[in-house]
């Protein structure tokens, strides 16, 4: 699930950033934004867009952003954003609670 994560959000920042920074130095868990990516904030916010469409408001980068001091926000790696949305889509996957049109298509094994 990491793996496909780091890939999905690789390819974002390949989006954002273009493929030339990000051929230099491949994106890894411990990659970080400020310091291997130097993200400037428009990109953040561009990412923070991207994200939001692929996962859905439960990922909420700006919010995740705001939980850290200065230096963590500059020290953050691409693998604390990895985690993160592991961990919100996981939570979201088992806590999900069946909606009216959900309900009744799997009481009667519709498709919908």
């Amino acid at each position: 699930m990491a793996a496909d994560i780091l890939a999905e959000i690789t390819g974002m920042l390949v989006e954002i950033v273009g493929d030339e920074h990000l051929l230099a130095d491949e994106v890894t868990m411990k990659t970080t934004f400020n310091e291997d990516l130097a993200l400037e904030s428009i990109e953040f916010v561009a990412l923070a867009e991207l994200l939001h469409h692929r996962y859905g408001a439960g990922v909420d980068l700006m919010g995740f952003l705001s939980e850290k001091d200065m230096d963590g926000i500059l020290a953050m790696s691409v693998g604390e954003l990895v985690t993160h949305i592991g961990r919100i889509t996981h939570a979201s996957l088992t806590h999900t609670p069946l909606t009216h049109a959900s309900a009744g298509a799997a009481a009667t094994g519709s498709d919908g």
